[in-house]
């Protein structure tokens, strides 16, 4: 039997593979602490979960529109005119079944066969896959791990083609938890109005961040950029909705038109009852991320410390987002089992079946020198983690 030739050309998510496989671990009995999860442990704010619990009474199961709710497309052009003073008409706004499907959506109506978007590494893993899926070309702009894992706006320059559709722009950053400045985001602007390229602007992680003030959209920076910005977001990171599967893309009328197209025949509306616990959130704002950010922090600053004295693993120290992104190249070579670690799959095997630790690979994330670690679990598990990861590699010969 033959399936899709596209099959052949897209992988699967390793940050949910291995999730996925540490909870099949533990659902056999065995003890694993997984640093693999990119969602917050905490629970939704209960609000959030009274107003859809209020919706589903009252009935509102049936089909919206295709692009979300009109007052939750209203109330979200209103949060932003609050919070970042951009202003945005309803039909300049589409509700999707969480930011990824926002980001598939995107890349479907923007970009033809051929079209190239540069994707800064390290990325997130689904970021070239879809590109591909949409018939596209991921071109990778490659960071350093000693500039932050940061490009200059003259490194995306360079990049710069003929074909070049779009750039795609993470901050904070998964997998690093890297900020640009706003130096440099003010010159990425005048590289994209110049060129005529898109932006996708993904702002998931904006309001984990642990730095002075907070961080803004992409067109607070520079206005001039806002009819080249797609900015994608969600309620999974700041409202811990993860499972509700809501995201939302503002951006040109003509833009969000073809969304609506795409998502039409697809899934059509994002989940009715869920749309009003997002209205809710929208209203009230994460008056709760204080506490989170507090705790995420902590945590963080914990991991950290206990890198310091583990012989072959540095780590930057991340601004944003609830990941950190060490280097564990100095462990290539060493050996377990009689076998030399060749990469960061060999590592992420060592450390799940020696220490009983789940980590993502940072291959798929185009850091092949590295690993993901999420800090969004408990303090005492992220130490007795981080106490099993210092048994283990202290055991490497």
């Amino acid at each position: 039997m033959k399936l899709s030739d596209r099959l052949s050309k897209v992988k699967s998510s390793p940050t949910l593979a291995i999730t996925a496989k540490a909870k099949a671990m533990k659902a056999e009995g065995i003890d694993v602490i997984s640093f693999g999860a990119g969602e917050p442990d905490f629970d939704t704010p209960d609000f959030v979960k009274e107003a859809a619990i209020k919706a589903l009474h009252d009935g509102a199961t049936k089909y919206t529109d295709v692009s979300g709710m009109p007052e939750l497309r209203d109330a979200l052009t209103s949060y932003f005119l609050e919070t970042e003073g951009l202003e945005y008409k309803r039909s300049e706004t589409i509700f999707s079944v969480g930011g990824k499907h926002s980001l598939y959506n995107a890349f479907m109506a923007l970009l033809s066969p051929g079209d190239e978007v540069i994707i800064p590494s390290p990325y997130w893993v689904s970021y070239p896959e879809m590109v591909t899926l949409a018939e596209g070309v991921p071109v990778i702009l490659e960071t350093k791990e000693e500039d932050g894992f940061l490009f200059t706006a003259g490194e995306l320059a360079a990049k710069v083609t003929k074909k070049t559709k779009a750039i795609v722009i993470n901050t904070p950053s998964n997998p690093s938890g890297a900020v640009y400045s706003e130096e440099t985001l003010k010159a990425i602007c005048e590289v994209a109005v110049k060129n005529e390229i898109f932006v996708i602007w993904d702002e998931i992680y904006k309001d984990v961040y642990y730095g002075e003030g907070r961080l803004r959209s992409l067109p607070f920076y520079d206005p001039a950029v806002k009819p080249y910005t797609l900015i994608i977001s969600g309620f999974s990171k700041n409202f811990s909705m993860t499972g509700w599967r809501l995201g939302y893309t503002l951006a040109d009328e003509r833009i969000i038109k073809g969304m609506s197209v795409i998502q039409g025949q697809s899934t059509s509306n994002p989940t009715s009852f869920a749309q009003y616990g997002a209205l809710a959130a929208l209203q009230k704002g994460p008056l709760h991320l204080t506490e989170w950010l507090k705790q995420f922090k902590a945590r963080r600053d914990a991991l950290l410390a206990g890198f310091e004295n583990m012989q072959g693993v540095t780590s930057l120290k991340p601004e944003g987002a609830f990941y950190v992104f060490p280097n564990i190249s100095g462990l290539f070579g060493k050996k377990w089992r009689g076998e030399a670690l060749k990469d960061s799959y060999d590592v992420t095997k060592f450390l799940l079946e020696e220490a009983r630790v789940a980590v993502t690979p940072g291959d798929p994330f185009g850091s092949p020198g590295n690993i993901r670690m999420s800090y969004a679990l408990s303090m005492e598990e992220l130490l007795n983690g981080i106490d099993r990861m210092n048994n283990a590699v202290a055991s490497l010969d």
